[in-house]
């Protein structure tokens, strides 16, 4: 039992499980925000404009109804986390590049005869397929 605990602790208080678990808290905490921006901003502009009513429900029989505006809110809260997350993203990958150097290719091990089209070694005078004296270039 010790050996469990002390693996699991090992598993919880790695770096990257530590930053997941705040992520989500932030996470959860930035969809509260999203949400009210989409059901006290986006919605009413929605309604506005096109006289839509996004807070929409079709009744059916009894007390039942399909509340098709809060699928469309649901729809557009995702659309904008997605486009947040999606910047945040790009932000941080831009981020990263800076101290990056760019990798500069391999020079060139090979080189094609002139005569046979065939690869051989940048260094050859004679090419080993057709046997053709190659200039120096």
């Amino acid at each position: 039992m010790k050996k469990f605990l002390k693996e699991f602790k090992a598993f919880a208080l790695k770096g990257n499980v530590m930053d997941m678990a705040v992520g989500v808290l932030i996470g959860g905490a930035f969809s509260g925000i999203v949400t009210s921006l989409t059901e006290n901003f986006i919605n009413p502009i929605i309604g506005c404009i096109g006289g839509a009513e996004v807070q929409g429900k079709i009744h059916l029989l009894g007390d039942n109804y399909i509340n098709y505006g809060a699928f469309i809110t649901a729809v557009i809260n995702f659309v904008i986390m997605a486009f947040v997350i999606f910047l945040l993203m790009k932000g941080i990958n831009a981020l990263m590049a800076i101290g990056k150097k760019k990798e500069e290719p391999a020079p060139a091990k090979t080189k094609k005869c002139p005569y046979c089209k065939s690869e051989i070694d940048i260094e050859a005078t004679r090419c080993p397929h057709c046997t053709s004296v190659l200039e120096e270039s």
